[in-house]
């Protein structure tokens, strides 16, 4: 019997033990192996991530990064990339589905400027239903950050086509445009797509905490990209040397039914940390509100006043004989008149027509 090699055998151990925790390629696909994400650095475009369904592009090589004091990923370079995978069931305390499945393979990327100027990690997550992925910094100072890079270039974008409402930061009460993603040059998000493949998909955020929140806009260079809401000195956040952003998400799905019940944001938010939400009890409720949308009433005093007691109490008997728990006026209190200018809304004194005591 040929006795093993004790050096050998520890040599194979030890290079076992190094390829697990040595980095690997920077490339991860969902549980179910249909959506794939790639990572690649390069000296001139910098640190690109793209995206496919079903081996076809859905998402091509697009430019990462975040603008700190004039400085961005290009030049920079792949230090590391680990791999893992998650599967946990949990219950929501309320919504229209209970239970969801946090099931996705994670893939960290570590990325580096050749003069050392910033460094961080890049985390991707795949579910079987999207892709998310966030910045995590661990730098000595703080930064004021001017501008996220972070693009989505779609593929055959004059064959997809969008829903979605203007880019704006003030408002999501916009007309919703069906036009293909070629078309676009400001959306809010989320930003609902169909390719010519039939692919549903939508681009969104999760998790966000500290942080603008992100508008899609074509760039000079005719690409989406994020837009962050500004401060007032027009940098887009401060914040400390160690600091993670949002999840940058895409679902996707066969059918447009599969957006609608995705967990992946829920599932990419933080968990809940109210221990007690029994006195938590969601509930229907109408509105005197939609008269004033349609143009059939208004919000000011008037023959075409929405927020009368009349129509109050019409509303509340409605609500009592169908079960739905709850009315919502809106135009019953004094300043509506300045709605849109200088607006100053009195929130004691009703309108004459409106009697709030009763």
């Amino acid at each position: 019997m040929k006795i093993p090699n004790p050096h050998a055998a520890f040599m194979a151990f030890a290079c076992a033990l190094f390829a697990a925790c040595s980095p690997q390629q920077p490339f991860v696909t969902s549980p179910d192996g249909r959506i794939a994400v790639s990572v690649e650095a390069d000296a001139e475009a910098g640190v690109t991530y793209a995206v496919t369904v079903d081996d076809k592009p859905l998402i091509l090589p697009s430019a990462m990064g975040l603008a700190a004091c004039g400085t961005s990923l290009q030049g920079a370079t792949i230090t590391g990339v680990w791999h893992s995978s998650h599967d946990k069931l949990w219950t929501a305390p309320w919504g229209e589905n209970k239970r969801h499945r946090n099931r996705y393979n994670e893939m960290s990327v570590a990325v580096r400027k050749s003069d050392k100027s910033m460094a961080f990690t890049l985390r991707f997550r795949a579910f079987d239903d999207g892709i998310a992925f966030r910045y995590e910094l661990a730098q000595p100072d703080s930064l004021a950050v001017t501008d996220e890079l972070t693009e989505f270039r779609f593929a055959n974008e004059g064959h997809t086509m969008s829903w979605s409402i203007p880019g704006n930061f003030e408002t999501y009460e916009l007309q919703y445009r069906e036009q293909p993603v070629a078309r676009i040059t400001d959306a809010n998000t989320p930003f609902t797509f169909r390719t010519g493949d039939g692919i549903f998909g939508a681009v969104h955020e999760a998790a966000l905490y500290d942080w603008p929140e992100m508008v899609l806009r074509r760039d000079s260079a005719g690409v989406l990209k994020a837009d962050l809401a500004p401060l007032p000195d027009g940098v887009k956040a401060y914040i400390p040397g160690r600091f993670t952003t949002p999840w940058r998400t895409i679902q996707i799905a066969d059918r447009a039914v599969g957006l609608i019940n995705s967990s992946l944001v829920l599932n990419l938010n933080e968990p809940s940390k109210i221990e007690d939400t029994s006195w938590i009890v969601p509930q229907k409720y109408v509105g005197v509100w939609w008269g004033m949308h349609l143009g059939t009433q208004v919000w000011t005093m008037g023959p075409r006043h929405g927020a009368t007691t009349r129509n109050a109490i019409r509303h509340i008997d409605f609500a009592a004989e169908n079960g739905i728990q709850g009315v919502l006026f809106e135009g019953w209190n004094k300043g509506w008149e300045n709605w849109g200018g200088n607006q100053q809304f009195d929130y004691l004194e009703p309108y004459a027509d409106f009697d709030l005591e009763r």
